[in-house]
């Protein structure tokens, strides 16, 4: 027995069990279960648009029966290709309780992307903004297996229409789909047959976002919902005393258990507003007054440098919590002084469904001395994670290497590819990608992504210890660090930095300000300062779009 089965981290874990017992048999049963204890009571806000537990079951009653009634069956697949709107969560019920497969579909796809997901995930059922499917899906259908597309609009289930972001929107009827509203009115009232679902069933495709490769469908399964909801509310307390603010986008899986999953359980309201953009953002917490939210730091960043920011948006908030970027030492400082609020760390992957680590709630992660990461928590329940080398073989406590998780939230495998499957997740736990170490108390901190690793003059640096110390920089508000190639080093490092509004800052004070705090072969040899960094849609910064 290594180090890690002995689990070190369960003295950490106070008052929470060690290992979890899994209170639903299905993620449908777990939504159920919310909307016997109070039919009346709110599921869904969306601006000044509400929807009750009991609604959300009736529409997704006669979604469902639609679905039946027009050849969709036990294990087909439905295609969402929608932003933060609550058609979303209808979907997802909705195929759940045809016997389905939701697939999630980043909204910002186009048609390359579109069609490799479609025809990838055999999806037969697409349901789609308006104005996504005029402008790409139209396109796409024609050549996969969906032989239903469902159309709606951003418009649907409110009255008060944010001119920032919903300016010049008007109702489309694209050619050749049908109407949502129309097939739910058509529909209303039915109830379709019972369904057999199963804790190995899956429950959605999440797709990873193909930096290694071609994306691949990570199937979580029932057993991974159910489970990851309660590490939420447990462990974060999400939904324990009020309202979830939905920021992370639906598609991708911190909004969908983090989000909608974990509301289900509570169960609590969870509001939604379409798509982040900070001031509405702020508007709606101000309006529905939420307690919990889980996004990345670029999100928080974003809306801490928005106009009109104060510390009372975050005043009703009991729980914050932050995944999917690395936090510093540093933002999480400046996040505690602009709120009041402790941000609290997560750490996971689609193919953890969520959560891997978490930061039990009410205690801050620690920092670790030697190269200043803030860590990403202890071990979930019922999970071990461990820290391998090249050879796979578990590395002794405080050594550097790839975290390895093996639980109840790692996927079943990836859609159709074996080979992957077998590849990334041997024996059924997740090699994922990341390096790091965990600290003799159980403390798990990530170091960086394996394929980021610049190497100068034959020395490891990690991008993530240089944008550390750019972050303790006042001028800087983000910051990516690249390897890029060198004649004489083999490869150096490059800094790309945005700074805060009002502050200038050159890059050669930039340059010093690492050069005092760094070993020589660390520290970057050019910084440019740029506007914005590139990112994907969750909020994680784009390295490989900087390295040209």
């Amino acid at each position: 027995m290594s180090a890690y089965d002995e689990r070190p981290w369960l003295a950490l874990y106070g008052d929470q069990p060690a290992d979890y017992a899994l209170e639903f048999d299905d993620a449908l049963s777990m939504f159920r279960a919310g909307v016997a204890r109070d039919p009346s009571a709110v599921a869904l806000r969306y601006f000044d648009g509400t929807i009750t537990r009991g609604e959300l079951d009736e529409l997704s009653d006669a979604l469902a029966a639609g679905l039946l009634a027009s050849g969709f069956a036990a294990g087909d697949r439905l295609a969402v290709y929608l932003q933060n709107v609550p058609q979303f969560v209808i979907a997802m019920v909705a195929t759940w309780k045809a016997g389905g497969v939701m697939v999630s579909i980043n909204p910002m796809s186009r048609e390359r992307e579109l069609s490799y997901l479609l025809k990838d995930s055999g999806a037969t059922v697409l349901v789609a903004l308006e104005a996504l499917h005029e402008e790409i899906g139209r396109s796409v259908v024609p050549d996969t297996d969906v032989r239903l597309v469902l159309t709606t609009s951003e418009l649907e289930f409110q009255t008060r229409h944010d001119e920032r972001l919903f300016a010049g929107t008007t109702r489309q009827r694209p050619e050749g789909t049908s109407d949502l509203a129309e097939f739910l009115a058509q529909h209303r009232g039915e109830v379709p047959p019972p369904v057999e679902l199963g804790l190995d069933d899956v429950a959605f495709l999440t797709y990873t976002s193909g930096t290694t490769g071609v994306p691949k469908g990570a199937m979580n399964t029932h057993r991974n919902v159910v489970f990851t909801a309660q590490v939420y509310r447990d462990w974060t307390h999400a939904g324990r005393d009020g309202a979830i603010l939905g920021i992370a986008p639906l598609f991708h899986i911190t909004g969908l258990i983090g989000h909608v999953a974990v509301s289900m359980l509570a169960p609590a309201p969870l509001v939604l507003a379409y798509r982040f953009e900070p001031g509405v953002v702020l508007d709606a917490m101000v309006e529905h007054r939420p307690t919990f939210t889980i996004g990345a730091i670029t999100a928080f960043t974003a809306l801490l440098n928005a106009p009109g920011f104060t510390k009372d948006h975050f005043a009703s908030f009991s729980s914050v919590y932050s995944g999917g970027a690395a936090i510093s030492p540093t933002a999480e400082k400046a996040f505690l002084e602009a709120t009041g609020k402790q941000v609290h760390n997560a750490y996971g992957l689609t193919e953890t469904t969520s959560p891997m680590t978490v930061t039990p709630f009410g205690a801050p992660s620690p920092v670790d001395p030697t190269s200043g990461a803030l860590s990403v928590g202890v071990p979930a329940p019922s999970t071990i994670v461990r820290i391998q080398g090249e050879d796979g073989q578990d590395l002794p406590l405080g050594e550097v290497g790839e975290i390895v998780a093996d639980g109840p939230q790692v996927v079943a495998g990836y859609w159709g590819k074996p080979e992957e499957t077998a590849a990334n997740l041997p024996g059924g736990a997740l090699k994922s990608g990341d390096v790091g170490f965990m600290n003799p108390e159980g403390w798990v901190f990530i170091v960086d992504r394996k394929k980021d690793m610049i190497n100068a003059s034959g020395y490891k640096v990690w991008p993530r210890e240089v944008e550390d110390v750019l972050a303790e920089h006042p001028a800087v508000r983000e910051s990516a660090v690249v390897g890029v190639p060198d004649e004489k080093r083999g490869e150096t490092v490059k800094a790309f930095v945005s700074v805060k509004p009002g502050a200038t800052v050159t890059p050669e004070e930039l340059i010093a300000h690492c050069k005092e705090r760094m070993a020589a072969y660390k520290y970057p040899r050019s910084v440019v300062l740029i506007d914005e960094l590139p990112k994907t849609v969750t909020g994680k910064i784009l390295r490989r779009e900087l390295r040209g």
